[in-house]
This record gives C-alpha cells, sequence and structure tokens, in this order.
C-alpha cells in the first residue's frame, strides 16, 4: 500500500520550517529581493534551529536526518517563505552531500563540525564559464605536489561563491583523461589564494549570493581529496541526481506560495460586483493551479522516496525537478494573470515569484538535460 502520511519527525521538522518562512522570512523577503542583500540574519537563525545542517551527522551537531524526503519537506516550507534564502540555506546541504557520501570520518568532523558550531556556509563549486551542463570540460586544474594539490581555475554561477566558510571544489588533474580526471576537493574559504569574484545581479532569487570562485595556485593537503583521484565525476553526477528533488521542492514551494496568493486575491478583488473567484474563467485557473501543485508534491516525494531504495535515481529525480520547475512558471504566470496589472507590480508578492521561478528551469542541470536523462532511459 502506498502512504503519504508524515512521520512524526517529518510533521515536526515541517512544522519548524513553516514557522521559520513564516514569521522569520516573508516579513523580509521583498526587501531582501529589492536590495539585493544576502539574508545573514536568517542564515544565523536558521543554523540554530538546524535548518541548513539537519543532515550532517549527529556526533558532529547535525540533526542526522539523511533521509531526502524529509529535505524536500523542510526545503518546500523554505522555498514558501522565499526561493532566494530557500537556496541560501540549500546550497549548504547541496555542497554537503559529497562529503557526506564519500567522506572519511575524519574528514567530516574536521571540516564540516565547525559549520555546525558557527552556522557557517558551504559552497559546491562545479560550474565554470565553458563548463556548465558539460563537466567533463571543466578546466580547472588540480596538479599534485608532494602531500597536497594546487589548484588553479575560474567557478562561476556559484551558490554562496565568494562568501563560503567551506567549500566542494571539482578540479581535474588531467585534462586529456576527460571526465576520468575529475577529482574533488573540500577546500576552506580562508585558503590562500581562493577569492570571491564576480557577484551576478539576478533575474530572481535576488538574495542569494551567486558569484564566481577564483582559484590561484590554492594549496589544498592530500586529506582534503574526496575519494580517489577520477571519482569526482561520478560523485558529482550522484550528488546532483540526490539534489534534483530538493529543486524540485523549491519550485514546489514557489508554486504553491503563488497559487495561495492568487487564491486569495480572486476572493478578495471586487469586479462587476462581485469577486472575480466568481467567474468560471479564474476557477478554472485556480483548478488547474491547485491540480499542477499537488502532482509536483507527489512526483517529488515519489522520487525522493526513490533515492532511498538503493537502485539508480536519476530517471525519478530529473522528471521530478523537470515537471516541478515547469509547474512553477505556469503556476506563476498564472498567478500573476489572476493579479492583473497588480501582478506586474513590485508591490505584490507574485511579481517576485514569477522571477524566482525561472532559474528552477536552469539550475542543477537545465530542463532540457533532464529530458534528455529521462529519455536515455526510457530508451535504453
Amino acid at each position: 500500500m502506498i502512504d503519504f502520511t508524515l512521520s512524526d519527525e517529518q510533521q515536526a521538522m515541517r512544522e519548524l520550517a513553516h514557522t521559520f518562512a513564516e514569521q522569520e522570512i516573508r516579513p523580509v523577503a521583498a526587501e531582501l529581493d529589492e536590495r539585493e542583500e544576502f539574508p545573514w540574519e536568517l542564515v544565523k537563525k536558521a543554523g540554530e534551529l538546524g535548518l541548513t545542517t539537519f543532515a550532517f551527522p549527529e556526533e558532529i551537531g547535525g540533526l542526522g536526518i539523511t533521509d531526502e524526503l524529509t529535505n524536500c519537506i523542510i526545503t518546500e516550507e523554505l522555498a514558501w517563505g522565499c526561493g532566494g534564502v530557500a537556496t541560501v540555506l540549500g546550497g549548504t546541504h547541496l555542497a554537503s552531500i559529497p562529503i557526506l557520501l564519500a567522506g572519511t570520518d575524519e574528514q567530516k568532523r574536521r571540516l564540516l563540525k565547525p559549520i555546525v558550531e558557527r552556522n557557517g556556509l558551504c559552497a559546491m563549486a562545479l560550474t565554470e564559464p565553458g563548463a556548465g551542463s558539460d563537466v567533463a570540460a571543466m578546466t580547472t586544474t588540480a596538479r599534485r605536489e608532494g602531500d597536497s594539490y594546487i589548484l588553479n581555475g575560474a567557478k562561476r554561477f556559484i551558490t554562496n561563491g565568494g562568501i563560503a566558510d567551506l567549500y566542494v571544489v571539482f578540479a581535474t588533474v588531467d585534462r586529456a583523461l576527460g571526465y576520468r580526471g575529475v577529482t574533488a576537493f573540500i577546500v576552506p574559504g580562508e585558503t590562500p589564494g581562493l577569492a570571491g569574484g564576480k557577484k551576478e545581479k539576478k533575474l530572481g532569487i535576488r538574495c542569494s549570493h551567486t558569484g564566481e570562485v577564483l582559484l590561484d595556485d590554492v594549496r589544498v593537503p592530500v586529506e582534503n581529496r574526496l575519494g580517489a583521484e577520477g571519482s569526482g565525476f561520478k560523485l558529482a553526477m550522484t550528488m546532483l541526481d540526490r539534489s534534483r528533488p530538493m529543486v524540485a521542492a523549491i519550485a514546489l514551494g514557489i508554486a504553491r506560495a503563488a497559487y495561495e496568493y492568487a487564491r486569495d486575491y480572486a476572493k478578495e478583488r471586487v469586479q462587476f460586483g462581485q469577486p472575480i473567484a466568481a467567474n468560471q474563467g479564474i476557477q478554472f485557473m485556480l483548478a488547474d493551479m491547485a491540480t499542477k501543485v499537488q502532482a509536483a508534491r507527489l512526483m517529488t516525494w515519489w522520487s525522493a522516496r526513490v533515492t532511498e531504495t538503493g537502485r539508480p535515481f536519476l530517471y525519478e529525480s530529473s522528471m521530478a525537478k523537470n515537471f516541478a520547475s515547469d509547474v512553477a512558471m505556469e503556476v506563476t504566470t498564472d498567478a500573476v494573470q489572476i493579479f492583473g496589472g497588480y501582478g506586474y507590480i513590485r508591490e505584490y508578492p507574485v511579481e517576485k515569484l514569477f522571477r524566482d521561478a525561472k532559474i528552477t528551469q536552469i539550475y542543477e542541470g537545465t530542463n532540457q538535460i533532464q529530458k534528455m536523462v529521462v529519455a536515455s532511459q526510457i530508451l535504453k
């Protein structure tokens, strides 16, 4: 029997995240967006509640919650508050995935524990100016020199890039090897030679810091390498597969917020002597929006559950990310339409949600890449 009943722990985390989103995020979300201001205070408060490091082992101060469904439940609520804030907090979780998957106990204690203790930020440095979806084309190099590696290169479009306390950097030990040369390294943010570059000015999720990470002769000890040389490509793909349900959850939270705002507005906005919700055209739009949100949630939860089965899950995670992000764009577009002229004005919330939704179709692998993954699986 299929059962979507949440455990007591999952329900408690959902309520915690929702309360945080409602009381702490939503009151400042519009202002943070307008100023493109990083939410340092929210990062601190979220860290104190364990909302950024809940997946970290209990022995280093985390909550030990490793199932992807709970992650998606938390992420939906945070994104319901603000997609930008959810992206900031999710950046730490994303970067922790390869460490939790491939890191040693010593690496987790030495490098992740301080993140818990000081409510720090993590960043996953994979994308480059010329290597987005094509990870194997990366040009950042890692040259072995005694007991260290020397990293050189540049990463782009990095969430928390330039301000993070800890990075997982993917580099190649030999460009001639293609994807077989890609290797992952854990790099503390204060390491000499690592610096932040250009901060991007974005269409949406504007309170999140998206920036360059510049690596100039960055010396990383061998004990900070994740796994063996050449294992980074597989680790990166596994990380992205595991993170795509989280991206689907961000899209879901944005879509749900837009639907709820549109529903409530339709009941309040009076035209021709009656609320516009009395018009069948508006009712059908709201019905479609509610249906799409629920379908996106079911697909997101399904993909999250599959990650716990031990079998490959790239098919499900790609499908969920693709579907939920398309739903986010469709629902936010309809929300703007229901608000009419007011929906186009920054004073009203759906304009921001519309802008925030777009990135979910792009980051963690574009939707076109997701379709290629799904097609490759069904045509095997």
